[in-house]
């Protein structure tokens, strides 16, 4: 696995237009392609970042199969490391050589929600389906034509221009790979947990898929403590890992989870269930809200058509709530650096989220691999010439 790699001196540093591979959505339905952009320099309070690893989120997915709204043509990717390239006028919160994580929501700092302790729900993440800028510019060109970047980032490219309210810097001697989760997978599932649910100790938690984001909203739910970290998850190897991270009990079905809590807890059911299946959908809405009890809370982190089909009675009578949320309800200039404090202190399991490394070339086959139940979460480490 990659480690870290030096940055140029601000001597080094080159305001000017360059060209950057990079893997690009054109139309929803299609492949993935591999092409060459060219970039802008970063205009004031941006900076250019030289992206190391990128993660495979499912999101992205969503965006390459249609089923999500997307401008087009876009550079895909919101997962990734990397090297503060070049920075423009105004910026403040990193400097050239800095070492920075992507953050797929920005945190500007001033906004209500920022203000407020919500940075997950900054105003500015309002581009992320379009990928401009703040000016309403785009950086990415190619032949007159504007490219976006997903969530106003695009990852999958060895250099992209971003807000510095997108990035936030981290220690030199965090590996790569294990630093790109951590703009998207390991927040919004440990959060999920921790944040948007709040898991307490001593309580029954159910956690429908085991990915990269349920395989961190397991790590959660066992850090706070609760007694019982239960996965559901069709895939024998994600049931396997889901033990290395924290899982107390693992079923391939809904219902044989729903028979063992009703046994273990003698008929009250469980306090939490968390969805973090990789596309949302009816059953396991209705699964989910089955298996939960008196004053309990099913917390959704996926996106697809799933439909809530239930009657308010459920909800009145016994105090039930369903939650939606953003990033985990994370605030992510707090905690990526907390959790890669964890990380580095033994704590929180990282390494063990990368199943298979990629180049740009195979984003394609990472993708499929996911779909295939492959990996935990896929990375693509980006090659530069240097």
């Amino acid at each position: 696995m990659s480690t870290t790699v030096d940055a140029p001196g601000p001597a080094e540093q080159a305001l000017e237009t360059i060209r950057t591979k990079a893997v690009v959505c054109y139309e929803g339905g299609k492949p993935w392609e591999l092409t060459e952009l060219e970039l802008d320099p970063p205009k004031a309070n941006e900076v250019r970042v030289k992206w190391y690893a990128a993660g495979l989120c499912h999101s992205d997915d969503h965006i390459q199969k249609g089923d999500a709204p997307m401008r087009m043509p876009v550079v895909g990717g919101h997962e990734g490391a990397g090297v503060v390239d070049a920075v423009g006028p105004g910026v403040t919160r990193v400097e050239l050589g800095d070492h920075v994580v992507a953050s797929f929501i920005p945190a500007c700092g001033n906004c209500r929600y920022c203000s407020s302790g919500r940075q997950n729900l900054c105003d500015d993440g309002k581009n992320a389906g379009i990928g401009i800028l703040k000016d309403d510019t785009f950086r990415f060109h190619k032949d007159g034509v504007d490219y976006g970047g997903l969530c106003v980032l695009g990852t999958f490219t060895q250099f992209s221009v971003v807000s510095e309210a997108s990035v936030i810097k981290i220690p030199k001697d965090i590996p790569w790979e294990v630093a790109s989760l951590c703009g998207c997978a390991v927040p919004t599932g440990w959060g999920t947990a921790v944040r948007a649910a709040g898991v307490q100790a001593g309580q029954t938690v159910v956690i429908y898929g085991a990915g990269g984001v349920g395989a961190n909203a397991v790590q959660g739910a066992a850090m706070a403590g609760a007694e019982r970290v239960i996965v559901v998850d069709p895939v024998e190897f994600k049931r396997d890992m889901a033990k290395v991270f924290g899982a107390t009990h693992t079923f391939e079905t809904a219902e044989e989870a729903l028979e063992f809590v009703r046994g273990i807890t003698w008929g009250e059911l469980a306090d939490h269930a968390l969805i973090t299946v990789g596309q949302l959908h009816d059953k396991v809405i209705a699964d989910a809200l089955n298996i939960i009890g008196k004053s309990g809370q099913v917390t959704i982190t996926a996106v697809g058509p799933g439909k809530i089909r239930a009657n308010p009675g459920q909800f009145i009578g016994y105090q039930r709530r369903i939650k939606g949320h953003v990033y985990g309800a994370c605030n992510p200039l707090v905690d990526v650096p907390r959790l890669l404090s964890m990380y580095q202190a033994g704590k929180l399991k990282l390494h063990e989220l990368v199943t298979r490394t990629y180049s740009l070339e195979e984003v394609n086959q990472g993708y499929q691999d996911m779909l295939d139940g492959k990996n935990i979460r896929g990375v693509v480490l980006i090659d530069h010439d240097d």
